[in-house]
């Protein structure tokens, strides 16, 4: 029987014959060479649709696998469907680049968190999202780790997940400069890794300990 094919980051699609791939345009953000790239390829190798998702990648839906590979060797990017438990991906919106709602850079920090972070391997999945202003575009309350934008600085969340049991994220700590996020971040994601039992969200890790632990060992206890 057919299934994903991690080693081609592959999704197998409803009908058990053909796949979805997802080449990373981080943010959504991308240029009309590219989109007319992937349009190419598409149409080339006879996909059912293109759709941007949730996620903010373009997904290239209903490929044979016999065309997998080559698919991807004209594309020429990097995979941004990352399948197993790693950080899955980190959504932002057009903060202060575009949006005139934009009260922090959400851009700029989003594509540090993607880079350094996408892919990672973690005891389960880990989501990330990062909002430029409190309208929360980015769904930052439920996402694991969650940041927002406001004029004092970035406020940062962690626990988030939507699903069948929805938890909405802690607050940890606010006025927050992208530094500092990057570093607190980077903190979290460490402790998670070392402690998260598999198939353990990291909102379920905070259940279990406290929120007051949690922040403690962290670091966040005087913030």
């Amino acid at each position: 029987m057919k299934n994903n094919l991690p080693e081609k980051n592959a999704i197998l699609q409803r009908d058990r014959e053909k796949y979805l791939i997802a080449p990373s345009t981080p943010g959504g953000f991308v240029d009309p060479e590219t989109l007319r790239k992937i349009a190419n390829v598409a149409e080339k190798y006879g996909a059912s649709t293109l759709k941007m998702t949730s996620a903010q990648k373009m997904a290239i839906i209903g490929l044979k696998e016999k065309d997998l590979d080559a698919a991807w060797d004209e594309l020429q990017m990097e995979p941004g469907m990352v399948l197993g438990t790693c950080v899955k991906g980190v959504k932002f919106c057009p903060g202060t680049t575009f949006c005139k709602k934009g009260q922090q850079d959400a851009v700029s920090l989003g594509m540090k968190l993607n880079d350094k972070y996408v892919g990672m391997k973690l005891p389960f999945f880990m989501k990330m999202g990062v909002s430029g202003c409190p309208s929360c575009c980015a769904e930052s309350p439920i996402k694991d780790i969650g940041i927002i934008g406001t004029s004092k600085g970035f406020t940062l969340m962690v626990g988030g997940s939507a699903g069948l049991k929805p938890r909405l994220a802690d607050v940890v700590a606010k006025n927050l400069s992208e530094d500092e996020i990057l570093e607190i971040v980077d903190r979290i994601v460490t402790f998670y890794k070392e402690n998260g039992e598999p198939k353990m969200r990291i909102g379920k890790l905070i259940d279990r300990m406290g929120i007051e632990e949690f922040k403690k060992e962290v670091g966040l206890w005087e913030i």
